[in-house]
């Protein structure tokens, strides 16, 4: 009898800390998954209680509840074997799991044996890493389980369970969150590690936003040579179902000259046998209804941004129990990118844009304002506060007489702005978008408790280069931002005839130069080789540092780039590394030295 495995991946969209609700949706994507007579099942890692559940690790009942719900999937009545993610709890010490369930027993549990601690990553804060790799026999054909960073290791758990344990397929569960193209390094892993170990590696990957981070899905299954079977869809939940050729990975290590040399001395470096735990050594006989043919394809690069941003932001409005969100509205690029998003994520009923003119606006401005609503279909309202600027300048005129205007009176004005928002949202129960771009972030060119005032900032990551790619792509869907605002100079217009150049490089070799010291962690020789003006630099490297203050103080955002602030980038805000303490360290050091 031919040897073939019906394997589903669920790739499903949980939600940090809703037990229950991520219970439901797995048992009953176990019962749609019946439907097709699958053998196996998985779930993403952490399934249960989303990831990352972080702190509420601490909490003993919440572990407690986490292991109730383990129990009532297990219950389920099911032909299927079911792998899902949870926190195991062995003698007050907690794991990163996965349960193996079959025929309503908990027939076995892998832990996670590498635990990631970079990036977004802090798992050695909660978790415990077990050494463990055992292997599991389900329907006669050997199956390794492994958690999410253990198959990016490249002697780690896949490696043994393949050559020490026999594994014939290697089930793995993650959460690996998105960046842009992150899916060719998966599938450059994937394809590799499948070929050379000769095994078929089923990678499920979570969908969904929590906080600042989007799980894409595009799960994937890459055959014994490398080739990918599979995958599914990104940025959505789907059901992975095909049939996988067993007697396929049998023969190709027999045709591999090498294989059993390298079994053979991995098995005596490794120097102990892999538990094996049999599940179900029958092989079922296949009658199983027919699959229809999956197409598939892969977003292009500017897409899956667009793609990730409105999921993340339909995740986290909605996850956080709203249904509105309020805009400002500029008449600039930056703002109606964002209410596009919002209007994709959420719907035009759902999206209210503010256009808040000063004297300094520009008729043009509210016109492209007026137009994008008109275009969105979104409630537009405006409200002048030039008013309200000429009263806060009377206040002050006291305590400012004898100062000419500056900054000062700028931001006023943008305190104004975020102070209408933020009352908009108290009345009417709506969350507040901010729209300050990545560029702007880095630099701190924007204002506390003004422009950044908000609750989620939807391009926070997004650089002001690709935030315009970003803007074309979305025309190409349908006409809704004015050619005018992908056109004109940016200004934030809060003093006559300004121009972000006024304050900034061009962003053109802005964003560049950004990404070189903040996602790749260059410093100032290494960027000025690249052909950048060793002044700019300085004054680049000299703006992000200074402002991280300001990062600190604002609202979440998604992160589409390699490296995000918040908790991909982590600085002290009381820092003396600076660029402008250069002289003064090189002279505290020539001391030293001379000292010695």
């Amino acid at each position: 009898m031919p040897k073939t495995l019906r394997i589903a991946m669920a790739q499903i969209n949980c939600t940090v800390g809703d037990l229950a609700g991520n219970t439901k949706k797995i048992c009953d994507y176990i019962k749609k998954a019946e439907e097709s007579g699958v053998d196996l099942i998985s779930f993403p890692e952490a399934a249960i209680t989303g990831y990352p559940p972080e702190d509420l690790l601490y909490n003993a009942q919440f572990i407690k509840d986490n292991l109730e719900c383990l129990k009532r999937i297990t219950e389920i009545k099911s032909n299927s074997t079911i792998v899902v993610g949870f926190v195991d709890r062995q003698q007050d010490k907690l794991y990163n799991a996965a349960a193996i369930i079959h025929n309503q027993t908990l027939a076995g549990v892998y832990r996670k044996t590498y635990l990631p601690n970079y990036g977004v990553f802090d798992e050695k804060r909660y978790f415990q890493e077990d050494p463990q790799t055992p292997v599991f026999i389900i329907n006669g054909i050997t199956i390794g389980v492994n958690i999410c960073e253990d198959i990016w290791e490249e002697s780690g758990p896949a490696k043994i369970q393949a050559l020490v344990g026999g594994a014939e397929v290697i089930v793995n569960i993650t959460c690996s969150p998105y960046h842009r193209e992150k899916w060719k390094e998966r599938e450059e892993m994937l394809k590799k590690m499948a070929g050379d170990k000769k095994i078929i590696v089923a990678y499920n990957n979570m969908v969904g936003g929590q906080d600042e981070l989007v799980f894409d899905g595009h799960g994937m299954i890459f055959d014994q040579a490398g080739r990918l079977i599979t995958q599914g869809r990104q940025f959505e939940e789907d059901l992975i179902i095909t049939d996988l050729d067993i007697d396929a990975v049998a023969q190709v290590r027999l045709e591999d000259t090498a294989w059993e040399k390298r079994r053979a001395e991995m098995e005596a470096s490794y120097g102990k046998p892999v538990e094996k735990i049999e599940i179900s050594s029958q092989l079922v006989p296949d009658k199983k209804p027919p699959l229809e043919k999956r197409n598939t394809t892969v977003f292009h690069s500017v897409k899956e941004v667009y793609q990730a941003l409105i999921l993340g932001t339909r995740d986290y409005v909605r996850k956080n129990g709203f249904q509105r969100v309020v805009i400002g509205l500029s008449g600039g690029v930056d703002s109606s990118l964002t209410a596009v998003i919002a209007v994709d994520a959420l719907g035009k009923e759902n999206v209210s844009g503010i256009f808040m003119p000063s004297q300094y606006s520009s008729k043009e401005s509210e016109e492209d304002a007026g137009a994008l609503a008109r275009n969105l279909g979104i409630e537009f309202k405006v409200i002048p506060i030039q008013e309200i600027f000429v009263v806060y300048r009377q206040v002050l005129s006291g305590q400012f007489e004898g100062y000419p205007p500056d900054i000062t009176e700028e931001n006023i004005q943008a305190r104004i702005r975020g102070n209408i928002l933020m009352a908009l949202s108290n009345k009417f129960g709506c969350l507040v978008l901010t729209t300050g771009n990545k560029s702007e972030v880095s630099v701190g060119y924007a204002t506390l408790y003004g422009d950044m005032a908000g609750g989620f900032a939807v391009i926070k990551d997004v650089p002001k280069t690709l935030l315009y790619e970003l803007c074309r792509f979305r025309n190409s869907l349908g006409d809704v931002i004015p050619q005018r605002v992908m056109e004109k100079e940016p200004t934030a217009e809060l003093r006559e005839d300004q121009k972000d150049r006024d304050t900034l490089p061009p962003y053109s070799i802005l964003d560049p130069v950004l990404q070189a010291y903040v996602e790749e962690d260059k410093g100032l020789e290494e960027i000025r080789s690249m052909g950048y003006e060793e002044g700019l630099v300085r004054r680049v490297i000299s703006m992000v540092d200074k402002n991280e203050y300001k990062r600190r103080q604002s609202p979440p955002g998604i992160k589409i780039t390699p490296k995000a602030f918040g908790k991909d980038r982590r600085l002290p805000i009381t820092n003396r590394y600076g660029w402008e303490n250069i002289w003064e360290k090189e002279t505290r050091l020539s001391v030293l030295n001379a000292g010695d």
